[in-house]
Parts: structure tokens; C-alpha cells; sequence
């Protein structure tokens, strides 16, 4: 066996150094720290040939005094810690004490600092050692020079990737400490050439469409949400924009970038049901939280940390970010533009006659239901009142959209208690009259489809428990026109100066899939006169049976008939038989993929088959009143605004944009 020596200083650098060196964005990152924890407003970064034969930062922080210069460079040498009590509440970016040296000890470096009060010193190191000292005259601030990187270690030399890419791994690191810090203002030129300069002001929405552009930036919501001790902030991209990797998603936490699966994993799950398999969004997000309930010490590039609580990190995120999403307007608004009744009204009420519209708006909702059940003398009534025959989704022959639009579809709040649902009054006039009742906003209460038509009271002993409501729509509370449908696969809509575009199969199979999903709409099964026989491989069929549990649950019979043959005996009513085969087989893909998808997972890719092949086709004819069904239920939910698949739903088209376009403006 060889005999153990202690290696000189020299060597140990150069080793430490391959930790934290590894190519010249890891020195840009470590310098860029530093300024921040100087306290700088301002970083300017240049770059010559990737970054290997020319890095300067310059900064207006606090600086350095003469003797603190010349001990930066040594090892473990640093202001940020003095005990190991330190350590377990590290507030700034840079502690260990190792970067200045491990740079040092791999280039040459020329440095030149002034602290307040003191004045200002000029620093040359080659390899480490201080081969001049001077005295400068500076502003206040840090400039540090560093040329040849890996000089002296021309093994590495080989490792790195032409300058191009090198550029690109700069701007990336510079890219990330502009968003987690927008209080700063950074200026990045690569060989002369500006290529990002932010503000400064504080904006971190300013400083993501500096680094992301219009289109992406555009594309976001924001992000606000307090979980524990945990405070999530930032912004995310709609479902509509994705991307093909996950290379978009910035993570901060106490405004140092991190890594994390974890985190990604959260922001993934908020956008269960509403992604295209592949894509991934984009987020901005920051983790503020004691610096005692995370370790940033795990990895000498600190972009790793543990969390003391990893499951309070995880709901952080992906709460704030599913409420974020649910707020945020995935289609139009739903826009209440004055209509001739309304300015009939107004006119009514100066002249002393206010009408039953304007009284609902002051009125409790007794003396309302009193009010609209007197006898009418007003002679405008009929002008005022809302249409006598509310629309119809009943059609003289059966229909598949209709079928499935006759009862509104409500999905309960997390851990509500259900509703019971309002016993309808006797229709006066036939079945294919049956007003509509949509659900609206939970947070409110139910009110009547027509004012003419009396609702009883409900009792004390029957009143709702303080869980958020349904409510339903009158038709006055969703004004819009339907102007017809193209191709048979979109309906064209006109809602006060705006015209939608919506995709009749993306919004019906929404509507299905929240039915099938709602535990208020259990799914009713449908026995089949002759069992139909499934087609599957060997392995399929026996990953069926193994879930017949989950598909039993969802109205499906299936048993073995013989071998790698299953029967379909039961199928959910919405199902045709041959759908229910394809929803089989859809099912038995998903068991076999390498991942084991949960109970969770399964069920809900069930669910979007289920509702994919019972929803209306693109290319199928809609009656006019099923179209104005659909039209209805989705202009008047707040959850319709993509497919489970994360398509939209509904696309506007404003006024604006058409006069644009034939130059009317």
C-alpha cells in the first residue's frame, strides 16, 4: 500500500475548487451572491468568449476595507457565520467561505474594492497567491476582473462546451438571480453586446417579462397563498400555455434558487386534469419561511435544500397555485353589457315607478318574492319582465347533448357536506318547457329562475349548513346570443362586443367529466341484454381484473369469460357499449406504463375516457336549443375553462381586434 502524505495547499485548492468551479456560470453565480449579500442595487455582468477568457462584475454595494481584501481569498474565510450555531439559520446566499478562493486558485484575478470610510485597494492574485497591491481610487463597490479560467488545469479544459454554450449557461444563471431578486437592477453583455438589463424597480412581473418576453409573461396569473408558516408567491402560466420540459420553472426559496422535485411535483399536481400529456407549465415561484425550517447546506452548489417540513412545503405550493388557477379567468368573463329594459327601467324609476329589477337590487329577498307574486299594473311590464317561456334544453326527439344537460352538474366544495337539491315548483305548461337552473358562483344562494314563478320558503329545521352554495341562474344573469355553429364543431356566440368561439366537444366533455367526477352524481349503471366481449392482451386483462374494485365503482360488470377474454355486462349509462370497450382498453394503457399510476390517477384517466367518448363529436349536428344549453352552462360556470385534457373551452374575439383586422380603426 502506498504511504499516505498530506497534500500541499496548492493541490487541496485546486481539488476544492473542482466543488465549487465547474465552468464560468458557477463563478458568475457565486460572484453575483456576493454582490447581492454586499447589498447592491446594481450588477453589471460582461462575458467575453463564454466566459473563459474574460468574466467582470461590477457592483455598488458596501465594499470591501484593504484588510478585508486580501483575507476574502483565503480559505474559509468569510463575514456571513462565526459559530456552527450560524448554520442553522444561514440568511444570506453565500457562508461557507470557499468561492473567492476556489476562483482564485483556477484563474487570474484582478479586484478592486472601497468600503465606506476607507480607502479604496486594487488586488491582482495569480493561482491564487496576491502578486500586487495597490491603493485606488474607486466608488464605493466591488469590480472583480477574472481572466483564463482553468489556465493552470488544462484537464479541465477538455470538459468544457464550445463558448456558445458556455454564453447561454451565464445567461441563465444571471437570468435566475433577476427574477429572485427584482429589487436589483442587472445589466448582462456577452462580447460587447447587450443581452438583459432589468429594472430594478421591485416588479416582479417586470422583471419576468424582461427575461421571458411578452407571449409567456402575458400568460400568467399571480400567485399569493399562506400556508403554515409557509408564504408562496409569484406567478404561473395558464393551462393553455405550456412547455415541453420543465426548463421554465424557476423555484426560490428566501430568494435563493433552488432545485426541487419536491416543489415541481406540487406545481404539477395543481394542474391535475387540465394538461396535455408532455407539457409542463411555467412558474416564478417564491418560498418565503424561518431560515431555521430549511437547510441550505446540502450540496456545495446550494441549489439543493431539505425542508424541515416537506409536506407543508408541498401543500404550499400547490394550494396557493390551485387557488391561483381556479381565480383566474381561463375564458371571457362573463360580461352584463345595459340593455333596453335596463334603460326602460331607469326611466320608470325617476319618474317615481321603480321596476321589480331595480327593487331586487334593494330589496331583501322576502319582500322581493313578495313584490314579484302582486298583481302587475305597471304598463311597461311587459317590456321589463324577462322572457315568459324560459329556454328549453327538451327536444321532441331524443337527444345525446340534451340527455346529458337536463339536470345541472354541481360540484361540491372540499369537505362540504352535500346539498340537497331544490325541489322544483309543478310545471304549468308542458315538459318541453322545463326552465333551466344552472349553477353559479358557491359563495351565494339560490335564487329563482323566474320572478313570476312563487318559491316556498324553506324552513328553519331545513336550512343549509355554512358550506359554499349553488346558485342558479336567471336568464337575465347570462345575456348572450347565439349567432349559430361552423363546421359543426364550433359554436359562434355574441356576448355584449365580444364573439366567442366555443368547442362544443372540449365544453361538453368538461361538463361530463365534472358530473362523473362529483360524488353528489353518483354514475348510474345501464345492464347490457347481451355482455360484450373485450379484446385484451394477456397482461391487460389481468391488470383489469385487478382494479375491478375502482370499475365497479364506476358502473362497470366486467368478469373473465376465458382466458385473456373479458365480458362487459354492466356498463355506465352515459356509455355506449363500444365506447365502454375503448374506455377499457384506454384503462388497461394506463396500468401497463412504467409508472404505477395511484388509485387517484387511474380513476381520473378513467373519468376523462369516459367523458372523451360519451361527449358530442366534433363534425356532429346540435339542435339550436342544445347548442344554447351548452352555451348557457358554460358562460355561466366558473370551472368550465378547459378540457380535461387542457384545451380551451372558449376563445374571444373582441371588437377591437376585429376592427383591427379590416382596418377600421
Amino acid at each position: 500500500m502506498p504511504k499516505i502524505v498530506q497534500l500541499s495547499s496548492h493541490v487541496a485548492d485546486l481539488i476544492a475548487a473542482g466543488e465549487v468551479v465547474e465552468r464560468p456560470a458557477s463563478v458568475v453565480k457565486e460572484l453575483v451572491e456576493n454582490a447581492i449579500d454586499a447589498g447592491a442595487t446594481r450588477v453589471t455582468i460582461e462575458i467575453q468568449n463564454g466566459g473563459m477568457t474574460f468574466i467582470r462584475i461590477s457592483d455598488n454595494g458596501c465594499g470591501m476595507a484593504p484588510e478585508d481584501a486580501r483575507t476574502a481569498f483565503l480559505r474559509h474565510a468569510t463575514s456571513k457565520i462565526r459559530n456552527k450555531d450560524d448554520l442553522a439559520a444561514i440568511s444570506t446566499l453565500g457562508f461557507r467561505g470557499e468561492a473567492l478562493a476556489a476562483i482564485s486558485a483556477v484563474s487570474r484575478i484582478d479586484l478592486l474594492t472601497k468600503a465606506e470610510d476607507s480607502p479604496g485597494v486594487s488586488l491582482h492574485l495569480d493561482a491564487g497567491q496576491i502578486t500586487q497591491e495597490a491603493p485606488a481610487g474607486c466608488p464605493e463597490g466591488t469590480t472583480i476582473l477574472v481572466r483564463d479560467l482553468f489556465y493552470n488545469t488544462p484537464a479541465r479544459m477538455k470538459f468544457m462546451k464550445s463558448d456558445q454554450a458556455e454564453a447561454s449557461a451565464v445567461f441563465l444563471a444571471v437570468q435566475q438571480q433577476a427574477l429572485a431578486h427584482p429589487e436589483i437592477a442587472f445589466r448582462f453583455l456577452k462580447d460587447g453586446a447587450e443581452q438583459l438589463s432589468t429594472s430594478g424597480s421591485g416588479d416582479r412581473m417586470s422583471a419576468i417579462y424582461t427575461v421571458f418576453g411578452r407571449e409567456l409573461s402575458n400568460s400568467m396569473v399571480e400567485v399569493n397563498g399562506n400556508w403554515e408558516q409557509f408564504t408562496v408567491r409569484g406567478f404561473v402560466t395558464k393551462p393553455t400555455c405550456t412547455r415541453g420540459n420543465r426548463s421554465y420553472q424557476y423555484f426560490f426559496v428566501n430568494s435563493r434558487f433552488i432545485k426541487s422535485k419536491l416543489l415541481s411535483s406540487a406545481l404539477e399536481q395543481a394542474y391535475k386534469n387540465q394538461l396535455m400529456v408532455g407539457r409542463f407549465p411555467a412558474c416564478v415561484l417564491e418560498l418565503d419561511l424561518p431560515v431555521q425550517a430549511v437547510d441550505v447546506n446540502v450540496h456545495p452548489a446550494k441549489t439543493e435544500v431539505k425542508f424541515l417540513s416537506e409536506r407543508g412545503a408541498f401543500d404550499a405550493v400547490h394550494y396557493a397555485v390551485l387557488s391561483a388557477l381556479n381565480k383566474a379567468p381561463g375564458r371571457p368573463a362573463v360580461q352584463l353589457p345595459a340593455t333596453k329594459h335596463d334603460t326602460i327601467a331607469q326611466s320608470l324609476s325617476s319618474g317615481g315607478n321603480a321596476s321589480k329589477q331595480d327593487a331586487f337590487r334593494t330589496m331583501t329577498a322576502e319582500e322581493f318574492r313578495r313584490t314579484a307574486s302582486a298583481p302587475e299594473t305597471n304598463p311597461f311590464s311587459q317590456v321589463i319582465r324577462p322572457a315568459a317561456k324560459p329556454v328549453s334544453v327538451f327536444v321532441d326527439e331524443p337527444s345525446y347533448l340534451s340527455a346529458a344537460l337536463a339536470s345541472p352538474v354541481q360540484v361540491p366544495a372540499r369537505n362540504a357536506a352535500p346539498e340537497k337539491p331544490p325541489v322544483p315548483a309543478a310545471p304549468t305548461e308542458p315538459e318541453e318547457h322545463i326552465p333551466v337552473t344552472l349553477p353559479l358562483l358557491r359563495e351565494e344562494r339560490p335564487v329563482e329562475v323566474c320572478p313570476s314563478e312563487k318559491q316556498a320558503e324553506p324552513e328553519p329545521a331545513q336550512a343549509l349548513p355554512e358550506a359554499p352554495a349553488q346558485q342558479t341562474l336567471s336568464m337575465q344573469e347570462v345575456s348572450f346570443r347565439v349567432i349559430g355553429e361552423t363546421m359543426d364543431t364550433y359554436i359562434l356566440v355574441e356576448q355584449g362586443e365580444s364573439l366567442l368561439l366555443i368547442d362544443k366537444h372540449a365544453a361538453h366533455e368538461r361538463v361530463l367529466f365534472e358530473k362523473l367526477k362529483s360524488e353528489t352524481h353518483p354514475v348510474m349503471p345501464q345492464l347490457l341484454l347481451q355482455p360484450v366481449p373485450v379484446h385484451l392482451t394477456k397482461p391487460e386483462a389481468q391488470a383489469v381484473l385487478e382494479n375491478l374494485p375502482l370499475l365497479q365503482s364506476l358502473g362497470f360488470d366486467v368478469s373473465e369469460f376465458s382466458d385473456w377474454q373479458l365480458v362487459l355486462r354492466q356498463v355506465p349509462a352515459d356509455l355506449s357499449p363500444d365506447d365502454a370497450c375503448a374506455a377499457l382498453e384506454a384503462f388497461a394503457e394506463d396500468l401497463l406504463t412504467g409508472k404505477r399510476p395511484s388509485e387517484s390517477d387511474l380513476r381520473d384517466n378513467l373519468l376523462h375516457t369516459m367523458a372523451c367518448k360519451a361527449a358530442i363529436k366534433a363534425g356532429w349536428h346540435t339542435e339550436p336549443k342544445e347548442r344554447e344549453a351548452l352555451v348557457r352552462e358554460v358562460l355561466s360556470r366558473d370551472d368550465i375553462k378547459y378540457c380535461p385534457h387542457g384545451r380551451p373551452v372558449c376563445i374571444e374575439l373582441t371588437r377591437k381586434e376585429l376592427e383591427k383586422q379590416f382596418k377600421r380603426t
